[in-house]
């Protein structure tokens, strides 16, 4: 008879991606595991580089992670384009071009279209109050797709409704917004502009970590932390720390509903943010 203590999930990952990672804004990610409704935070690695980022992907033999950064591109952009319509042919295309050359491409799709209708927008962009994918500036969410989701392949992950990989690497777009906002609504609590990280934003912080813990989302879920581990995500005015942690918390959630929550006919060329 298993102990009722037994892990009920794989080991869980949550990742605040960057595309350019360095010393000043590394990716983050949290690693826990979840046992019934408690979600307990097991650690929280800083990667320095995509390549230090890849083999600790690449390095772990099983893991379920959300992952925030877009998966997909909105169909109207392919289509537009004229673009590989399968995943995996179209990430291809994607990563294979520079940055450059994809934001001469996006700016001519965009230059026709009316004022407050530029951006082409996926079907889980609105529910999830999420940027476009194809955006590349405040926040740069398309070169992040363009830096990230080369790690995932390279480790052969299994990206649902997308691509086929190996079963025991599950990975999810995740976005911590879409937790936060649930939980403390549109307070800002975090900035990466040391003059921008006020006293309000520390105490939504210390209000966000307060309701993970008490298990206050629709997610039925409770983040369980020692006494440093909430100093750390509190006194991390990036909110970097934090986002990892949300990410975490949507994977978790995932890693217990009927094909990881994700509604029927997610799009196979757009993807979906999970819990969206």
């Amino acid at each position: 008879m298993p102990s009722p203590l037994t892990i009920e999930s794989p080991p869980l990952l949550g990742l605040d991606f960057s595309s350019s990672p360095s010393r000043r804004k590394p990716v983050v990610m949290a690693l826990g595991e979840r046992r019934g409704a408690v979600v307990r935070l097991t650690g929280l690695e800083r990667f320095l580089t995509l390549d230090a980022m890849r083999e600790r992907l690449c390095g772990l033999p099983a893991w379920l992670g959300g992952f925030d950064l877009p998966f997909g591109l909105p169909r109207e952009l392919v289509e537009a384009l004229g673009w590989p319509r399968q995943w995996p042919a179209l990430m291809d295309h994607f990563c294979a071009q520079s940055r450059p050359e994809l934001r001469a491409q996006f700016q001519a799709f965009m230059a026709p279209r009316p004022a407050g209708g530029k951006f082409a927008h996926r079907a889980c962009d609105g529910p999830a109050g999420a940027s476009p994918s194809m955006k590349w500036v405040n926040p740069p969410v398309a070169w992040m797709m363009h830096a990230g989701v080369p790690l995932l392949r390279a480790a052969k992950a299994t990206l649902p409704g997308l691509c086929e990989g190996r079963p025991e690497r599950v990975a999810l777009e995740a976005y911590p917004g879409l937790l936060a906002r649930e939980l403390i609504q549109r307070r800002s609590y975090k900035s990466d502009d040391a003059a921008r990280q006020t006293p309000e934003r520390l105490i939504a912080r210390k209000d966000l970590v307060e309701a993970l813990e008490q298990g206050r989302s629709r997610l039925g879920l409770r983040l369980k932390l020692s006494h440093a581990q909430r100093e750390a995500l509190v006194d991390d005015a990036t909110g970097d720390s934090l986002d990892a942690v949300l990410c975490l918390m949507q994977a978790a959630w995932a890693g217990e509903q009927p094909g990881y929550g994700l509604p029927p006919g997610v799009d196979p060329v757009e993807g979906w943010i999970v819990s969206a």
